[in-house]
């Protein structure tokens, strides 16, 4: 099927938990999306659940046991957006707008196996954009698909917005537009910072660090998703009309500012071995297990002692990961060979990010002089294209984030 004529735009909407937390929020959502069927685009809406039902649902199902097939809980936690789909689809229906709710399992959204954290192979759009384009608006549940063997899967947390982005790019929407309780992407938090800027545009790239390195507004799955398949997005405010924030193609901004955004995670756990014994397949010997648990390893440093028979190592972890991570490697300390494992949970890593990186230099010099100005100590550095992080104490964190975001000229005037 071809995109919608000239005259018109296929648009997937997205609401998540908060704007649809009862019914007169829904009923809200419903005129939002009526006003945009009005201006005459094909419009598919989807939605999360009520804010606070999936945790709910978690709960209860915890409470009939700590050890449960994962295919149930699937089954009991993707009921939430059940519910806020026939409703929407109702309040639609009662403004005269033609609508119809949809679940993954009746589109179908194909997922893969993974039950709590399902992957979209695939979707077959092809009834709802006939539907469409006969006016029907459809109304689809985030979170949810269905599996090879036909049973229900979950997306894994913010999964929502992954199944708005995946279902606009089957769709070949023009735009997928993302209403949540901010009313878009900001140059830093503005709970932390006062004068942070919205801004009106960022690279997917852009969007990809912050979204990666702390910045909760859109979940770092739908924003790959976006940039593998072009899909342009904005994120707008459920609560008020103002202009959001498009994230697209780095050649649909005109000029790159050499940062973009100031970002934190308050999420992670510093690891260090002490006199590691230095021995070709040592980092191996140290990461193999971490990986084979699936525990993510972020920033590595190493410095060697002065003879170079030894090494002291330094990462990150996520802080939820700190406990088992601690266990493996003391269960390994002979293999690996080293002599003691200090932990530490009170950090942050806070990130510069901007495309502009790629053509300016002294970006993290004057990062660097910044958080020197202010007496913060650096333990660790990472880099990469268009990101520098470092890990400090996490009693600096909103010194470092306003102290960065004056330094490099992002302060609103």
């Amino acid at each position: 099927m071809e995109p919608p004529g000239e005259d018109m735009a296929r648009i997937v909407m997205k609401f998540g938990g908060t704007s649809v937390s009862d019914a007169e929020r829904l009923r809200s959502v419903a005129e939002k999306v009526s006003g945009v069927v009005a201006a005459g685009n094909q419009v598919a809406v989807v939605l999360s659940a009520m804010a606070g039902t999936t945790n709910q649902l978690i709960e209860w199902t915890q409470a009939m046991s700590s050890l449960h097939d994962a295919r149930e809980y699937d089954a009991v936690v993707s009921t939430g957006e059940q519910v806020t789909v026939g409703l929407l689809a109702i309040a639609l229906q009662e403004k005269g707008i033609l609508a119809r709710s949809w679940l993954g399992w009746q589109i179908p959204i194909r997922t893969d196996g993974v039950h709590g954290g399902a992957r979209i192979e695939d979707i077959e759009g092809e009834e709802i954009i006939r539907r469409m384009g006969e006016g029907e608006v459809a109304v689809v549940a985030g979170f949810q698909g269905l599996a090879p063997d036909n049973r229900i899967t979950t997306l894994g947390r913010s999964g929502s917005d992954t199944t708005a982005v995946a279902l606009a790019a089957a769709l070949k929407a023009d735009r997928c537009d993302i209403y949540t309780d901010v009313d878009g992407v900001y140059t830093a938090d503005p709970r932390i910072v006062t004068a942070a800027r919205k801004l009106d545009r960022i690279t997917y790239e852009e969007m990809l660090e912050m979204a990666s390195q702390g910045a909760k507004v859109l979940q770092t799955r739908s924003v790959e998703l976006a940039m593998n398949h072009r899909v342009p997005v904005q994120v707008l405010s459920s609560f008020n009309n103002t202009p959001g924030t498009l994230v697209v193609d780095e050649d649909k901004i005109v000029e790159h500012a050499v940062v973009s955004g100031i970002t934190y995670a308050s999420d992670e756990a510093k690891v260090t071995l002490l006199h590691v014994f230095d021995r070709p397949g040592v980092a191996a010997a140290v990461f193999g297990p971490l990986a084979e648990a699936n525990v993510n390893v972020d920033m590595i440093v190493q410095s060697a002692s002065p003879d170079g028979s030894s090494t002291d190592m330094t990462f990150t972890v996520a802080r939820g990961d700190l406990p088992r991570v601690e266990t493996m490697l003391t269960q390994h300390q002979a293999a690996i060979g080293f002599q003691e494992v200090l932990t530490d949970d009170n950090i942050v890593k806070v990130s510069v990010i901007g495309v502009g990186m790629r053509s300016h230099a002294g970006v993290a010099q004057r990062m660097f002089a910044a958080l020197s100005e202010k007496g913060i100590n650096i333990h660790a550095i990472s880099t990469s294209e268009i990101k520098i992080s470092v890990l400090i104490g996490a009693e600096y964190t909103e010194l470092a984030v306003r102290s960065l975001h004056s330094a490099y000229g992002l302060d609103a005037t």
